[in-house]
This record gives structure tokens, sequence and C-alpha cells, in this order.
């Protein structure tokens, strides 16, 4: 499998803070402690990351976890080539080496004895070993590691053992408050405000609906698709089914319960 992982210094990403998380991030990072971020799909936990990665000055290593990952995937591997093999540092090797915070997006996803791999970085040994070279990596004194991983997905056979998320300070996010909601839709998408106040109150409305035929609300993630595709021209209630109803939901009552209330917005 190849490697999901990028590797960047970030220009300044944008974000607005919700309560006191910036300040509770770069506390932890001092201590260099290992941080788990949670929170439901498109809330902007990898954006807040992306911003702290920039604000404290680090490169930002971020791995898109899934089924098939394996240790070596995050570890490294030897590659054959015509004179021979050569070793290939994976994104978690390369970032305890560097002093980049590595983050590992959507964790959960992750087989659990992949995840174990990381168990020594995350207490206070703070080391790495690769078994295949016999070699053991003490961490740069600014490495730090990240991960996230959305709880309303949780299942017996799809969350992380207590002996992972024990290893962790935590920070746990939801979708912002609606004024911050409509400041973020309009600076990301530059649609007027009260237009993305309208879209604001969909997702409200859509969120309500959690547990009661939907798994999950209309994120902030598709609330911005929305709102680009109104500032391109698109019809606000054409935006609205393409980029907010149609995504989340097959069931035709739900889809026309959501329907009605966009056409109620924008009527």
């Amino acid at each position: 499998m190849t490697n999901k992982a990028q590797y960047k210094v970030l220009d300044e990403p944008f974000y607005q803070p919700q309560r006191n998380e910036v300040a509770l991030y770069e506390a932890a990072y001092a201590a260099r402690l290992p941080v788990m971020v949670k929170g439901p799909t498109g809330c902007g936990k990898s954006r807040f990351i992306e911003y702290m990665a920039w604000k404290l000055g680090k490169p930002l290593i971020t791995v898109a976890c899934n089924e098939d990952m394996t240790a070596s995937d995050l570890v490294g591997r030897y590659l054959l080539e015509a004179n021979g093999t050569r070793w290939l540092d994976g994104p978690l090797t390369t970032a305890a080496r560097i002093g980049a915070i590595c983050y590992l997006d959507e964790i959960v996803e992750a087989r659990q004895d992949t995840t174990v791999v990381i168990h020594p970085l995350t207490d206070h040994r703070r080391t790495l070993p690769i078994d295949k070279k016999g070699e053991l990596i003490h961490a740069h004194a600014d490495f730090q590691l990240v991960i996230s991983y959305n709880p309303g997905y949780q299942s017996l056979m799809k969350d992380l053992k207590q002996s992972t998320k024990q290893r962790f300070t935590a920070f746990e996010f939801d979708y912002p408050e609606a004024a911050l909601e409509t400041a973020i839709l309009a600076s990301e998408s530059g649609i007027d405000p009260a237009t993305a106040a309208q879209l604001v109150s969909i997702g409200a409305a859509a969120r309500r609906l959690k547990g009661h035929g939907l798994d999950e609300g209309i994120s902030t993630r598709l609330l911005v698709y929305a709102a680009t595709l109104i500032r391109g021209g698109v019809s606000p209630r054409d935006a609205c089914r393409m980029a907010l109803v149609r995504p989340i939901t097959d069931d035709h009552d739900i889809r026309d319960t959501l329907d009605h209330a966009i056409d109620a917005t924008f009527a």
C-alpha cells in the first residue's frame, strides 16, 4: 500500500477558535504531550491541527488512516531495487526523526494491531523501535503525536483500546455556534453573511435529526461547499440539495424533510 501522507510547512490556515483550545494545545505541545482530537466529521479537527502547526512553526505530517494500513506503512519498509534493497522511512519515523507534528487522521479506521506501534512514542520513553532494522529511534525534542477520530462511529469492532486512549490528552470538538459558523462560511467561501446565516439554519435543522433518521448531521465542511456553489452562481436551492442533502442520506422521507426546510429558508 502507498502511504497516504502529506509533509508540509503550512501557510496560515483560516481558523476561528471556539473556546480556549489554542492555549490548551500550546500547553500540551510545550510539555510534548500526545493529543487526541475527537468530534463529528467536518467540524474542524484537521483544520485546528493545521492551524496549530502553523502557529507553532512546526512541520506537519498527516496520515489518512484506513483499515488496510499496516505498521510498515507508518514505520517504513525495505524497497527492492536493481542494486539490492533500500530502506524507506514511513511518515511516523520521518516525523520522529525531524521533529514534526505527526497527525494520524481518523485513527480508529486503522487496525488495532497497527496502532500499537505508536505506544512507545506516547509515554516517557518517546522512542520508536524499528525491528526490521534493529534500530531504536529516540524522538526529536520537537516531535509530537496527534490523533483524531469520530466517536459517533464507535463500535465494539471499531474503537480505540483503553491502553491507547489513556496515553493522550484530549480535545472534544463540536460544530461551532451559529454566529461563529456563519462567520466561517462567509470567510471560507466569500458569500454574504445573510446567506451564510441561512445555510447555518439549515445545518442546525439537519443536526436535530441525528439519531432520528440521520447517522450524522450536516457538517461545517458541507455548508462551506454549498456556500461555494452559491458564490459561483448556483441557485441556493440547487446548491443546498447538491451539497447538503444528497450526500448524507438516501432516505426519501428525510430528503423530503430537508428539501422542505431548504425551500422554506430560500422562499
